[in-house]
C-alpha cells in the first residue's frame, strides 16, 4: 500500500531527527564507504552504526551494495523534489556544525592512513561518488 505524502514526510523527518543519523549522512556526502570507517570517524560502536544505517536504508536516504564481504553505503536523494530539497538544506545546514566538521576531518585522516587502524586495514577506502553536488561544493 502506497503511503500518503504526509506519511512519507513524517518518515523523512523522523530519519533526520537523530544526531547519529545526521552525522552518518554528513559523512556520506560525496562518499561511499563501509561501516568500519563510520565506526572510526564517529568513535562509536559497530552495532550502533549498523542500527542507524538500517534505519536510514528503510527511510530511503541510504543505499547499500555488497562487494564481497563488504557493504558499501551511499547517500540517496529522495525521488520527490520537495523531499530532496529538505535533505539538501539539512545537509548544508549541518555542514557548519563543529562536530560534523570534526567527523569529516577524522574521516579524511583515516582515509589517508588506514594502516593506522587495525580494524579497517583490509577494508576498502571510502570512494568519492557524484551525489548531491550542491552540498558537496558547499563543504
Amino acid at each position: 500500500m502506497e503511503k500518503f505524502p504526509t506519511e512519507r514526510l513524517e518518515a523523512l523527518f523522523q530519519a533526520l531527527a537523530d544526531r547519529t543519523r545526521l552525522r552518518l549522512l554528513n559523512l556520506l556526502v560525496g562518499e561511499e564507504m563501509c561501516v568500519c570507517y563510520f565506526v572510526e570517524a564517529l568513535r562509536t560502536t559497530q552495532p550502533k552504526i549498523s542500527r542507524h544505517l538500517a534505519y536510514l536504508r528503510r527511510s530511503g536516504l541510504v543505499t547499500a551494495q555488497r562487494n564481497g564481504k563488504w557493504i558499501h553505503y551511499q547517500l540517496r536523494l529522495p525521488a520527490s523534489p520537495q523531499f530532496a530539497r529538505i535533505l539538501r538544506l539539512t545537509l548544508e545546514t549541518i555542514a557548519s556544525d563543529p562536530q560534523m566538521q570534526k567527523d569529516r576531518a577524522r574521516l579524511q585522516s583515516i582515509s589517508r592512513a588506514p594502516q593506522k587502524f587495525v580494524q579497517i586495514q583490509s577494508g576498502p577506502l571510502p570512494t568519492a561518488v557524484p551525489c548531491c553536488p550542491e552540498v558537496s561544493d558547499a563543504q
